[in-house]
C-alpha cells in the first residue's frame, strides 16, 4: 500500500479497460508568491505519480524556472519539468516578473485566481478528469477583486452546483486507518455557524457525505459520528439548546432515512477525536467511525491537522469532476527558501488519481 494510500485498494493501478487512459490532472500553481510552485515542483519528483497520470501545470514559465533555480540554490533535488504540458491564463497578467517570494499582491491574487478558473474550465470541457489546486491566500484574491471564500466556492460556482462539501481524507501512516471528515458549514465567521446550521442544512451534507462514502470511498454501510455543537453537546440544554432543540430530532429523523448508515450523535466535540487519535497512533479498530461529520471549520480542522498536518487533503464532494488540495496554507514566511514539505501536495495528487480510477472503474463495472 503506499504511503499516502486513502483508498483500501491501491490507487495508482488504472483497471485493465482503463489502462490505456490515465487520469489527467490539472494542477494551478496557486499563488505564485507562496510556496505552491515549489511543492508541486517537490511533488512531481516522484517518479510513481508522474507515471499514474497526464498532468498538465497552470501558470507560468518563468515562474517554474525560478522555483526550480531556487531549489537548485537550497539543494534539492533536480526535477525535470517537461514532461508535462504547461497552460497560461485565458488572458496576460501583467506584472508577474517583479513578483517576489513572501510578497503577495494584487498581481499574485489575480494569477493565482485566473489558474484557477483556467483549470476548472479545462476540467468542465472535459479536458481534465481531476483538479487539484495549489494554495491560495483568500486576502489577496479579495485585494485583487475576487471576494470569494476561498476556492471550493469558485468550483461550485463554476460547476453549477448547489450542494457541495469539503471532507478531509487521509490515512495513518502508523496503523492504516483511514480519516475521513466533512465540515457542515466551511468559511464563515463563528457568531454565524448557529444561525447557519439548520435540519435541512445537516440533510443535505449528511446526502453528500454518505454518497460519497459509498461511490468515492467504498463504504457500503457506514458508520458517522456526528458532532454536538456546544460543550458536552448542550448538557441537556444547560451550556446551549441547540442539540436539544433540533439536533437530536433531527438525527433521529436522518437514521430512519438512511437503515443502512449507522449514525452516532451529537457526540461532545471534547471527547469526539479521542478515538481518531487512538486509531491513528495505536490501533486502527480503536475507532468505530468510517467518517466525522464536524459542524463548523475548526472543530473539524484543528483535529486533522494535528494528527495529519503533512497527509490529509481536502477533497471537495458535490462537483462533476475532482478536487483535492494540500490541507495547508501559502506560508508565505518560508516561501523562496526551499524548505517547504511536499507530502500533503503529493498525497493530493495520489488522491485524485484514485478517485479517477475509482470512478473508472465503476463506470466500466
Amino acid at each position: 500500500m503506499n504511503r499516502f494510500s486513502t483508498l483500501a485498494i491501491d490507487p495508482l493501478i488504472p483497471s485493465k479497460s482503463n489502462a490505456e487512459t490515465l487520469p489527467r490532472l490539472a494542477i494551478p500553481l496557486g499563488d505564485p508568491a507562496g510556496i505552491g510552485p515549489e511543492i508541486v515542483i517537490k511533488a512531481l519528483g516522484n517518479s510513481t505519480l508522474r507515471a499514474a497520470a497526464q498532468i498538465t501545470l497552470v501558470g507560468e514559465q518563468a515562474l517554474l524556472q525560478a522555483s526550480l533555480k531556487q531549489l537548485e540554490r537550497a539543494g534539492a533535488d533536480d526535477v525535470d519539468l517537461s514532461p508535462f504540458t504547461l497552460l497560461g491564463a485565458d488572458s496576460p497578467i501583467t506584472g508577474l516578473a517583479d513578483i517576489k517570494p513572501g510578497e503577495p499582491n494584487v498581481v499574485t491574487g489575480q494569477a493565482s485566481f485566473a489558474w484557477l478558473n483556467r483549470a476548472i474550465s479545462g476540467a468542465l470541457a472535459s479536458e481534465f478528469d481531476a483538479v487539484v489546486t495549489a494554495p491560495i491566500a483568500k486576502a489577496v484574491w479579495h485585494a485583487a477583486g475576487h471576494v470569494y471564500p476561498g476556492q471550493t466556492e469558485v468550483l461550485a460556482e463554476r460547476a453549477g452546483v448547489e450542494q457541495f462539501g469539503m471532507m478531509f481524507a487521509a490515512r495513518s501512516p502508523h496503523t492504516g486507518w483511514p480519516l475521513r471528515s466533512l465540515l457542515a458549514t466551511t468559511h464563515i465567521p463563528l457568531n454565524q455557524v448557529p444561525t447557519t446550521l439548520t435540519p435541512a442544512l445537516m440533510s443535505r451534507k449528511l446526502a453528500l457525505l454518505v454518497a460519497s462514502l459509498r461511490r468515492d470511498f467504498g463504504v457500503a454501510s457506514p458508520h458517522i459520528a456526528v458532532a454536538g455543537l456546544n460543550p458536552h453537546s448542550g448538557e441537556a440544554g444547560k451550556l446551549g439548546t441547540e442539540e436539544r432543540d433540533w439536533l437530536m430530532p433531527w438525527l433521529e429523523t436522518a437514521q430512519q432515512t438512511y437503515p443502512q448508515v449507522r449514525l452516532t450523535g451529537p457526540v461532545p466535540p471534547d471527547t469526539l477525536w479521542v478515538s481518531a487519535g487512538q486509531a491513528w497512533y495505536e490501533d486502527a479498530a480503536a475507532s468505530p467511525y468510517d467518517a466525522y461529520l464536524a459542524l463548523y471549520h475548526d472543530q473539524g480542522l484543528i483535529p486533522i491537522k494535528l494528527l495529519a498536518f503533512d497527509r490529509a487533503v481536502n477533497t471537495t464532494i458535490g462537483l462533476p469532476f475532482v478536487r483535492t488540495s494540500p490541507d495547508h496554507g501559502t506560508a508565505f514566511d518560508i516561501a523562496g527558501q526551499g524548505i517547504a514539505r511536499s507530502a500533503s501536495m503529493e498525497a493530493a495528487i495520489e488522491l485524485a488519481i484514485a478517485l479517477v480510477n475509482h470512478k473508472n472503474r465503476a463506470r466500466v463495472s
